[in-house]
């Protein structure tokens, strides 16, 4: 029998020293945890390639669905395994059917200009707020942490006259402009940008710095990981938006695709879980392409002391 190597065999001792049972039942919660928090999306994902019967049968009972043809079962039965593989959801939701790709499209109208400008109007804000000091700013500023309080189902009235009396109820703008002006993003930058050194701006003032030109090349530069943050958590809060668009577009063609999703699982069950899964893809590939830049950025370590 072939011996294991040194190091191996160093590592494994070192580990059994190492390790406490106390390790072994955090490690197990951990998991446990996590399997948990993984489960509707791996439902999600298999449950999207059952056809239409096999759904009703396994999720009437939670839903409350009747029919007289399709027979549903007394329980709610969870399945990881399809009893038949169809793909057919995905063609009805990519192919056959344009609304998907209709509701798709009026996401991106909207997620995309709010997360810019957002971030955009957030920088300038917070380079005010950390660089300026006085009585009239920390007014301003209370109120922002005031508003970053409150839920923004409060918000939502004052939005809607607001946008009534310009005159843009029913268009996009009327979800886009309130949503460009949030608070969240200016106070975390405005909490990064007061950490920056004094140093590096007395520099850049004896260098001949303009102060846009150390907002641009100071500033911003620093809070690279933190502007990765807020890129991500605002384009997910805006990607799954429902209330805004729902009371401040009336015309069904222009809503996105999570009010659609939020009514199409009373209909089609089956395109409603293959939309449900072509939804997460876009929010999944930003969080994994900027996981560590979001865990840095939240931990404040885009600046350095």
């Amino acid at each position: 029998m072939a011996q294991m190597p040194k190091t191996k065999q160093k590592r494994r001792q070192l580990w059994r020293f190492q390790t406490k049972p106390i390790d072994f039942f955090w490690m197990l919660c951990i998991g446990g945890l996590s399997i948990l928090f993984l489960m509707p999306l791996v439902l999600t994902v298999c449950d999207s390639f059952m056809n239409e019967t096999e759904i009703f049968y396994n999720y009437g009972a939670m839903l409350n669905l009747k029919s007289d043809t399709i027979y549903t079962a007394q329980s709610v039965s969870l399945k990881l395994i399809p009893d038949r593989v169809t793909i057919q959801q995905y063609v009805s939701t990519l192919i056959t059917s344009s609304e998907y790709l209709l509701k798709l499209w009026n996401s991106v109208i909207l997620a995309f200009p709010i997360t810019i400008f957002q971030l955009i109007v957030a920088l300038f804000a917070a380079y005010g707020f950390a660089r300026y000091h006085g009585r009239v700013k920390q007014i301003i500023f209370l109120i922002y942490l005031i508003l970053m309080l409150m839920p923004y189902q409060v918000t939502l009235v004052p939005n809607f006259v607001i946008s009534d009396a310009l005159g843009i109820v029913g268009s996009r703008w009327a979800v886009i402009l309130p949503g460009i002006f949030s608070t969240f993003p200016v106070y975390l930058f405005t909490k990064i940008m007061k950490r920056i050194p004094k140093t590096y701006i007395e520099a850049a003032r004896l260098d001949g710095a303009g102060e846009f030109q150390i907002f641009r090349y100071i500033a911003v530069p620093l809070c690279r990981n933190v502007i990765v943050s807020v890129l991500l958590l605002v384009f997910i809060d805006c990607w799954n938006m429902v209330e805004q668009p729902l009371l401040m577009l009336d015309d069904a063609q222009k809503q996105p695709l999570s009010v659609f999703l939020s009514q199409v699982s009373s209909g089609d069950l089956g395109v409603a879980f293959a939309a449900a899964v072509l939804y997460m893809i876009p929010s999944l590939l930003l969080f994994l392409y900027g996981e560590e830049d979001l865990v840095q950025g939240m931990a404040y370590a885009g600046v350095k002391e």
